[in-house]
């Protein structure tokens, strides 16, 4: 995996840039800001790009533009922001794309489930923080799901297959599977056998509320 970093702080670039090459991955870029970011990613050509969302000058949403403007140029690369808190007014058009993730910087401790995410939105899937996930839920007040179905509904968000979603809530995957057809029932969304476009499916409709 071609990796890219743009994140200011230099402790944490140069730990991030350790991470994935300790795990055989190459780091074919790693800046401090993200002017001319667009240009730079047609040169080196990552598989993803890791980014926090405030960066030089204004420290507000540099990161965010940043990666509006690329993944509109460049839809193919996938997208990773973080963030110390979470920050979703001007990421939700963003949540609904293909090769996109949003993680709070404590997630970078958790390296395996780390790395699992980067390298899943790097291949054109999901990576949702379970916090951003909850505040996005939490807006659009989807009042008519079960507490189960909201359960599911948050982990298939962050990417999980219904095999995923089923270990992790200590379930079997036929009832995952039945849970999924009521909530995307419910939410009026066609239901469809690729897991991916089943997430995009639910996030446009977090976006739109």
């Amino acid at each position: 995996m071609r990796v890219m970093l743009v994140e200011d702080q230099v402790l944490l670039r140069e730990g991030l840039a350790g991470l994935f090459r300790d795990a055989h991955h190459e780091i074919v870029g790693s800046f401090g800001t993200a002017e001319g970011l667009t240009g730079v990613v047609e040169q080196c050509r990552p598989d993803v790009v890791v980014l926090d969302i405030r960066l030089p000058p204004t420290y507000t949403d540099e990161g965010t533009r940043a990666a509006a403007d690329l993944k509109a140029a460049a839809p193919s690369v996938g997208v990773l922001l973080l963030s110390q808190h979470v920050e979703t007014a001007h990421t939700v058009d963003l949540v609904s794309r293909g090769g996109f993730g949003y993680l709070l910087k404590d997630r970078v401790l958790h390296v395996a489930d780390f790395l699992a995410a980067v390298e899943r939105v790097a291949g054109g899937g999901s990576a949702l923080d379970p916090h951003v996930v909850g505040h996005l839920m939490r807006r659009t007040g989807l009042s008519g799901l079960t507490e189960r179905e909201h359960d599911v509904l948050r982990l298939m968000a962050q990417g999980f297959t219904n095999a995923g979603v089923a270990r992790r809530l200590v379930l079997s995957e036929r009832t995952v599977e039945a849970h999924v057809r009521r909530l995307l029932g419910k939410l009026d969304i066609e239901d469809r056998d690729d897991a991916h476009r089943r997430v995009l499916a639910v996030l446009t409709y977090l976006q739109g509320g």
